[in-house]
C-alpha cells in the first residue's frame, strides 16, 4: 500500500477497532446482570469483526479464507444481537433466555461446521452466493422484528400528546445505524468513496462515534445499559399519585432517620437506590409530582435543620451551621437559606432575638 492507501486503511478501521473495544468492555467488565449492556457488547464486538473481514478483503485479498470466516461469523450474530439488545433494554430481564442461548449457538455452531465442512479457499463460491445469502435474510428479518419492537417509540414522533424519552431516542439510534452500515455495503449510492468496502467502514466509525456520544453525553441514559428493571418502561411516564405518596413518605423517612441530607456529596443515585427506584424514576417523583429538583429538595432538609441550630443558638457560627448541615460552601449556604426562607441567616438569628419567648 502506498501512503494514501494506509491513511484510509486507518481511518477505516479506526472505527471497527475502537467498537471491538467497546463491544470487549460491555462483556468483560460490565455488571454480569445488565443484560442490554451484555448484548450490546455481543452486537458491536459482530460488526466490528464484519467491518474488519471487509477491510483487511479489501486491502489484502490475498490473505487465507479464515479471515472472511471469522467476519461472516460476526455477520451471523449481528441481527440477533441487535434484537436481543432491543428486547432487553425494553423488558430488562433479569437472565438471558434459553431461546437467546440457543439462538447463539445455532449460528455459531453452523459456521463452525460450514468452516470444517467447506473452508472458504476451497469453496468460496458457497460462502458468497449461499452462506452469505442467508445470513443476510437472516439480518433483514431481525431488523424487522427491532422495529416492530420498537412501534411505539415511532408512533410518539408523530404525536403531539407524547415524546419520546432519551432512553428511548438511542434505541432507535441504534437501530438507525445498524440499519445504515450494512445498507453502505450493499447500496451503489453508497459506494462514492474507494467503494462499498471503505464507504460501509466509515460510516460504521460514523455511526459509533455519534451513538458513543449521545451514550456518555446524556445521564438518563446510564438507566439505559443498567440492571434496573423499569428504565425503559417507565421512562416517558408520570407516576401515579398512590405511588408518588408511598415513595415520598419513604423517602423523607430515609433521608431523616439517617440524616442523609447531610453528606455535601449526595448523588440522586445514591438516594434512589435507598428506595429500589432508578435515578430517572426519582427525578420524575421530584420534578414531576413534587415541582422541585433533586439541589432543592435536599437543600429543603438542610435549611430545616439550619433553622433548628439557629434557634437553639449553642454558639455555632452561622458559617459553621452550613457546613454541619450539608453545605459545601458559605455562599451556597446563603443563598440556599435566602431561597427557602425569604431572609438570610443573619437576619433571621436578629429576628428571633426581638421576638418575645
Amino acid at each position: 500500500m502506498d501512503l494514501g492507501q494506509q491513511i484510509l486503511f486507518f481511518f477505516s478501521a479506526l472505527g471497527a477497532f475502537n467498537g471491538f473495544i467497546i463491544g470487549s468492555y460491555l462483556l468483560l467488565f460490565k455488571k454480569k446482570n445488565s443484560i442490554p449492556a451484555y448484548f450490546l457488547g455481543i452486537l458491536l464486538v459482530s460488526v466490528s469483526l464484519k467491518i474488519g473481514k471487509s477491510l483487511l478483503y479489501y486491502f489484502y485479498p490475498a490473505l487465507p479464507g479464515i479471515y472472511i470466516q471469522v467476519g461472516i461469523l460476526g455477520s451471523s450474530l449481528a441481527g440477533p444481537s441487535l434484537f436481543y439488545f432491543i428486547q432487553s433494554a425494553l423488558a430488562q430481564p433479569s437472565k438471558i433466555t434459553a431461546v437467546q442461548k440457543v439462538t447463539y449457538i445455532f449460528w455459531i455452531s453452523a459456521i463452525i461446521t460450514a468452516c470444517i465442512v467447506t473452508p472458504y479457499d476451497k469453496r468460496p463460491n458457497i460462502w458468497e452466493n449461499y452462506i452469505g445469502s442467508i445470513i443476510s435474510i437472516q439480518f433483514t428479518t431481525y431488523i424487522l422484528l427491532s422495529v416492530w419492537q420498537l412501534r411505539s417509540i415511532f408512533t410518539k414522533f408523530f404525536s403531539k400528546s407524547e415524546t419520546a424519552s432519551t432512553p428511548e431516542l438511542l434505541l432507535v439510534s441504534v437501530l438507525i445505524g445498524n440499519i445504515i452500515v450494512p445498507a453502505a455495503f450493499k447500496l451503489p449510492i453508497f459506494s462514492f468513496f474507494n467503494g462499498p468496502c471503505i464507504s460501509g467502514a466509515l460510516f460504521f466509525s460514523l455511526v459509533l462515534y455519534l451513538n458513543t456520544f449521545l451514550f456518555i453525553s446524556r445521564r438518563k441514559t446510564g438507566d439505559l445499559l443498567s440492571a434496573n428493571p423499569n428504565a425503559v418502561r417507565y421512562a416517558n411516564k408520570k407516576i401515579a399519585k398512590e405511588q408518588a405518596i408511598t415513595l415520598t413518605e419513604k423517602l423523607e423517612k430515609i433521608i431523616l432517620e439517617e440524616e442523609l441530607y447531610k453528606n455535601p456529596d449526595l448523588k440522586l443515585n445514591d438516594l434512589s437506590k435507598r428506595i429500589n427506584i432508578s435515578g430517572h424514576q426519582l427525578s420524575q417523583l421530584l420534578n414531576d409530582n413534587l415541582g422541585k429538583s433533586f439541589a432543592a429538595y435536599i437543600n429543603g432538609f438542610r435549611i430545616n435543620e439550619a433553622c433548628k441550630l439557629i434557634v437553639n443558638d449553642k454558639g455555632i457560627k452561622l458559617e459553621a451551621i452550613g457546613y454541619e448541615v450539608g453545605f459545601n460552601s458559605k455562599s451556597t449556604f446563603y443563598t440556599a437559606f435566602k431561597k427557602h426562607t425569604q431572609t438570610t441567616p443573619t437576619l433571621y438569628k436578629e429576628q428571633l432575638s426581638v421576638i418575645p419567648l
